[in-house]
């Protein structure tokens, strides 16, 4: 079954930074996308970042992150980070890591990690 695991949220001033980690398992055939999304409370959950692996790993983000956040991967330890700085209020949210990736048990699905919280405030 494929886990995923974030952390490296927390409390930050505007203009601060922070590292989102996210940890997926090894009991993965094959990944088409990697990326992280976020959440505020009413609203709909959206794309902030993803990497798509069939397009040579082409990162792409959302208009409110462009030139802020940096999502990456570390192949050799299987964890997905984002790189957020020069945070702002609006940035509050509960991030979400996500996989479109193929497994034996499930075929290709759809994975979603518990969320970490990052709340920008002064």
């Amino acid at each position: 079954q494929v886990q995923l695991v974030e952390s490296g949220g927390g409390l930050v001033r505007p203009g601060g930074s922070l590292r989102l980690h996210c940890a997926y398992s090894r009991d993965i055939l094959n990944i088409y996308t990697l990326g992280w999304y976020r959440q505020v409370p009413g609203k709909q959950r959206e794309l902030v970042a993803v990497i798509d692996v069939y397009s040579d790993s082409r990162a792409t983000y959302a208009d409110s992150v462009k030139g802020r956040f940096t999502i990456s991967r570390d192949y050799a330890g299987i964890t997905l980070y984002l790189e957020m700085s020069n945070l702002k209020p609006e940035d509050t949210a509960k991030y979400y890591c996500h996989l479109d990736a193929y497994t034996r048990a499930r075929g290709r699905h759809d994975y979603w990690g518990q969320g970490t919280q990052v709340t920008v405030s002064s």
